[in-house]
Order: C-alpha cells, then structure tokens, then sequence
C-alpha cells in the first residue's frame, strides 16, 4: 500500500480500514480525537472567566460550603481582592471534615491552609503538551491566563481527555432509559430541566410550549449554536425567548446536555447571556 503524504489520506486510509472492520468505530473516532488534540490549544476548550464558579478567600464557612455542594465541583480556584488574582485551588474534599456544623467554631477553620498551588498556562498551550504536562505533575485543573497575566478561563484534565476517548460520565449523564428531558434539581429562580442536546425540535416545542422553528437547524442544540454563530462553550448561557439555555457540556464539536430554565415574561430577552 501506498504510504500517506500527509493527515488527509492517513485520515482516509483509518477510514477505509473501519469501513473493512478492522478499526471499530471507538477506535476510530480515538484515533482521530489523538490527532486533533495536537491542533488545539487551551483557549479552544477551556472555561471561559465568565463561567468559572470561584471562591473568595473572605468568604465565611456557613457561605462557603453550601455554594461548594450546589455547584458540584471537585475542585475551584481561590481568589483574593478579585478574578485576576487566584491564589490557590481549593478541592472539595478537603471540606468533608467541616460538613458536621463544628467548623465555624473558633479559629479552626483557615482556607488558607487548605490550598493547593495554582498551575497557569498560557491561551495557547497545545493540548497535547498540557496532557503530558497534567500527567507528570499530578495536576488536575490549570488557570489559563492571557498575554496580560489576566485570568481568560479554567480547564481540566477531564476536558483534554474528552477530546480523545469521547464524553465521560459525570452527574449530567443521562441513563440509557432515561428521556431525552429530564427534570433537574430546582433552582433558584423555578424548576429546571437537562435537556440533551440532540433532542428534536418538535419534541422540545411540546413539552415547554415554545414554538421554535427548524428553518435553521432540526435540534434544540442546533438552535442554541445557530442562535451564538459557533459552537458555544461549556458553562454558556443563551437566552433565546423566555427559554434560558445553560450549557452543561460540549467540547470544540458540538453541544451534548443543556440546562433549561423558563423565564416570566417580563425577563425574555434575545441576546445571549
């Protein structure tokens, strides 16, 4: 066989080797995860400054963990005066030892003392280096940083390595029986929904009574994508009606859960949040 002269038509030839059945479709789509990663960079898939949940260093214990168990992390970035200065990562674990209600006793309770040193990388780190580099560290989140030293998003290794093997299960999954609209945990403002992004339209339009229209796409993440003119980021919000859209999880291809949200009217608005 002829060897390839370049990414093209090594990609064809992993091709025509799945459609003969030597390569499954999971190593297939590896593969070609393997290849991307080294053309991207951090800023193409972190999370952006917007969306990052972070902790003040000021904050008080009876504030801390309750914001801690609603946001679900594993970890989160400590700051100090404000977004730019981070000082610390904070790993929630690390808070078991105060969920009894003794740790607003005294002095025992210092943050400080919890912290682990913050990684910085710079926007244009390859992805692949920052895999090498998470893995000889023993490091699981990095801050990435601007030109200016300013705070431009946060990214994990879980991120990198979604780009590779595909989606890995977190609390956003949905089980194999599960519908394609679940109903969530209540927030703040009312209920709330995860939603798969691939569910059709039509379905969508029946269940929260919206009337959107397949002119543009014919899924309910296709709206959202048209609606921001690129495929959103993990943690962005669009509001497209009285519907707010909460991206759960996506990576540099296409939206996978939303988050749904019903606005009172007098709160609908056209622009992305």
């Amino acid at each position: 066989m002829r060897e390839p002269e370049d990414r093209e038509q090594l990609l064809a030839m992993l091709h025509h080797a799945h459609e003969r059945e030597l390569l499954d479709a999971d190593a297939l789509s590896m593969i070609e995860g393997v290849m991307q990663v080294s053309e991207l960079s951090a800023r193409d898939i972190m999370v952006p400054r917007s969306q990052i949940d972070m902790i003040d260093i000021r904050e008080k214990p009876e504030d801390l963990i309750p914001f801690v168990i609603e946001t679900a992390h594993s970890r989160f970035p400590v700051i100090e005066e404000d977004r730019d200065h981070v000082i610390g990562i904070l790993l929630a674990k690390d808070l078991l030892r105060y969920g009894s209600g003794d740790y607003g006793a005294g002095e025992s309770f210092d943050i400080r003392k919890m912290l682990r040193p913050p990684i910085f990388i710079p926007e244009s780190k390859r992805l692949n280096v920052l895999l090498r580099d998470f893995r000889a560290n023993r490091n699981h989140v990095a801050i990435v940083v601007d030109e200016y030293g300013g705070v431009a998003g946060l990214i994990t290794i879980e991120d990198v390595l979604e780009q590779i093997v595909g989606d890995i299960e977190d609390e956003y999954d949905f089980d194999e029986d599960d519908d394609n609209i679940v109903v969530g945990d209540p927030g703040p403002a009312g209920p709330r929904w995860r939603v798969r992004a691939l569910t059709g339209i039509e379905q969508f339009n029946e269940y929260f009574e919206t009337a959107f229209t397949n002119d543009q796409a014919e899924t309910i993440g296709g709206v959202v994508t048209d609606h921001l003119g690129r495929v959103p980021r993990r943690g962005e919000e669009a509001i497209i009606g009285n519907i707010r859209f909460t991206v759960l999880r996506a990576d540099a291809r296409r939206v996978d859960v939303l988050r749904v949200e019903k606005l009172p009217v007098d709160e609908e608005n056209d622009e992305a949040g």
